[in-house]
C-alpha cells in the first residue's frame, strides 16, 4: 500500500482518536480531489468495519441499493435492501453489535452529502443512529468524509445542522504545501528541482489527484499541455465537474470566481454584488463563506480599512489557471502552453500566480522571517495616485499586496518576485520601492519600522542597491514543512 504522504498534524489526531476509549464521529471535509479519502482508507489499510460511499447525484434507491450491496460483502450475509435510512441504520447497528465484543468498530461512510437525497430524511436517520446507540458505544469511531464542504458546515458542523455538537471531532483537509508537494513528487519518481515544483505549483496547485496525473518522464510545460491542451487532455472538464460536485447551485459560484479572476487584487462585497447585479442578501453572503471555506477564495482586508471593506481574491491555482487559458481555449493548439514558453509570453502570468504561491504560504513567509510565534495582521495597502494641484505636490500611487502588521513595533512590506536566478535590484526598482514605503508612512501615519521583504525563489543578487532590501525569504523557506 503506498505511504500517505504528509498529513503528519492529520495522522497524529487520527491515532489519538483512535486510541481515546470512547465513541467518536470524525468528519473530514476539504475540496473534491485533496486526498480525503486516500488519507482515511491508507491510514485505516482498507480494514474497516464498514464502509460505502455515497453516489454523485445518485437516487434514494441506488444509495440504498449501495449500501445493501456493502453490508451483505462486509457482513457476509445477503441483506435484504431497507425501505428507507431509518431502516438502512437500523441494520447497520445489528451487524455491528452482533461482532466480538472486544473488537474495534471503525465505520468508513465516503462522499457522506452525496447520500442526503432530497426527502430521504437521511440526517434525521443519522442522528438517530448515532444519538441512540452510536454515541453510547466506546468501540465506535465513526467516520465521514465530505467534498460538498458546504453541506458538511451546514448539515453536520453548523449551529443549525441536525448533527450539530454530535460530532467530537473535525477535520479540514487542505491541499498540500509546497514541501508536502515536493515529498509527493519525490516519492513518485521525479527529479523536478524547485523551480519545477514552483512552476507546477502556480498551476495545479497541491491537490494531490491533479499531481498524480504527471507524468514524471516529461517536463513541466509537456505534462502541463498534456493535461489541459492534448486531445481529451483530462483536466479540461474537471473545472465544471468540480463546482458541481461541491455546490448545489454552481452557476452562483462560478459567476463569482470569473468574475474575480479578471480583477487580480480582488473586489469588496459591495463591488462584487454591483458587478454581478445580484442582491446582497444572506444567500450571497453564504456563496462568499462557502467559497472561502473552499478555498477558493482569500478574505483580507487592507491596512486601516473597516470589516465591511474586506476584499475578496480568488487564489486557488488550478482555477485561476483555467478560466484564463482553458475555458475560452479553442483547443487547436495542443501544445499552448510549451509555445507560450517559447515565445516567453508567460513572464506575466508567472509573476501574477507567483503571488497567489506566496499568500498560500503565508506561515512559511512567517517563520523564515522568525516571527511565527508573534501575533501579526495580515494585510494589504493601496493608494490611488494623485495628480498635482495646488494644494498638493501629488505622487504616482502606490500598492502593497502583503503586509505582516507585527505587534512588536515592526511592518513587513512584503515584494513578491518570481525569477529563475537571484532578483537584480536597481538603483530606480530601490528608489520605487523607498518611495512607496514613504508613502505609505505618510498616508497611515505608523510609527512603526518598516521593513521591505524580498520574497523571491532565489533571493536578492549582491549588488550596491540590495541595501534597499531588510529582510528576504526564498524558497528554502517557502518549502518548509511545518508540520
Amino acid at each position: 500500500m503506498e505511504t500517505i504522504i504528509g498529513r503528519k498534524r492529520e495522522q497524529r489526531l487520527l491515532q489519538e482518536y483512535c486510541g481515546s476509549g470512547r465513541a467518536e464521529f470524525i468528519a473530514v471535509y476539504g475540496r473534491r480531489r485533496v486526498g480525503k479519502t486516500f488519507l482515511v482508507k491508507h491510514f485505516f489499510q482498507d480494514k474497516f468495519t464498514f464502509y460505502m460511499t455515497g453516489i454523485f447525484e445518485g437516487l434514494l434507491a441506488d444509495q440504498l441499493a449501495n449500501f445493501t450491496a456493502q453490508l451483505s460483502v462486509h457482513s457476509g450475509k445477503q441483506q435484504f435492501m431497507p425501505k428507507n435510512w431509518f431502516e438502512a441504520f437500523a441494520m447497520l447497528q445489528e451487524y455491528l453489535e452482533g461482532l466480538d465484543a472486544d473488537r474495534q468498530l471503525v465505520v468508513f461512510i465516503d462522499e457522506l452529502p452525496w447520500l442526503d437525497t432530497p426527502n430521504s430524511r437521511f440526517i434525521k436517520a443519522l442522528e438517530l443512529f448515532w444519538n441512540t446507540w452510536g454515541s453510547t458505544c466506546g468501540r465506535l469511531k465513526f467516520i465521514v468524509c465530505g467534498s460538498a464542504t458546504t453541506w458538511m458546515l451546514s448539515k453536520l458542523l453548523g449551529d443549525r445542522g441536525g448533527l450539530h455538537n454530535r460530532v467530537t471531532h473535525r477535520m479540514y483537509l487542505r491541499s498540500f504545501t509546497l514541501a508536502e508537494t515536493e515529498e509527493y513528487l519525490k516519492a513518485n519518481g521525479f527529479v523536478y528541482g524547485r523551480q519545477q515544483i514552483i512552476d507546477t505549483y502556480m498551476i495545479v496547485g497541491g491537490v494531490p489527484f491533479y499531481l498524480s496525473m504527471l507524468r514524471s518522464s516529461l517536463g513541466v510545460e509537456q505534462n502541463v499541455d498534456e493535461l489541459f491542451f492534448a486531445e481529451d487532455a483530462p483536466l479540461r472538464d474537471e473545472y465544471n465537474f468540480l463546482f458541481r460536485s461541491l455546490f448545489k447551485d454552481a452557476k452562483k459560484y462560478t459567476r463569482v470566481v470569473e468574475l474575480l479572476a479578471k480583477h487580480g487584487k480582488g473586489f469588496t462585497k459591495p463591488e462584487i454584488v454591483k458587478a454581478l447585479k445580484v442582491t446582497d442578501n444572506g444567500t450571497f453572503s453564504e456563496v462568499l463563506d462557502n467559497l472561502v471555506s473552499c478555498d477558493f477564495l482569500r478574505r483580507y482586508s487592507a491596512f486601516g480599512k473597516k470589516e465591511r471593506d474586506m476584499m475578496y481574491q480568488l487564489v486557488d491555482p488550478y482555477t485561476l489557471f483555467y478560466i484564463r487559458f482553458v475555458k475560452n481555449d479553442n483547443h487547436s493548439d495542443h501544445h499552448r502552453w510549451t509555445n507560450m514558453m517559447l515565445q516567453g509570453s508567460q513572464n506575466a502570468w508567472k509573476g501574477y500566480a507567483f503571488e497567489q504561491l506566496c499568500l498560500r504560504h503565508i506561515d512559511q513567509i512567517k517563520n523564515g522571517l522568525g516571527i511565527s510565534g508573534v501575533l501579526s495582521d495580515v494585510c494589504s495597502w493601496y493608494c490611488p495616485m494623485q495628480k498635482k494641484s495646488a494644494e498638493s505636490e501629488g505622487h504616482k500611487g502606490g500598492q502593497i499586496d502583503l503586509l505582516i502588521d507585527r505587534v512588536d513595533g515592526i511592518i513587513n512590506l512584503c515584494e513578491m518576485k518570481y525569477g529563475s536566478r537571484p532578483f537584480v535590484i536597481t538603483a530606480s526598482y530601490g528608489k520605487d520601492m523607498d518611495d512607496r514605503r514613504e508613502l505609505f508612512r505618510e498616508k497611515t501615519k505608523t510609527q512603526k519600522a518598516l521593513h521591505i521583504t524580498l520574497v523571491s525563489p532565489y533571493g536578492v543578487a549582491r549588488n550596491a542597491n540590495a541595501g534597499y532590501i531588510q529582510s528576504q525569504i526564498t524558497a528554502d523557506d517557502l518549502f518548509r514543512d511545518l508540520n
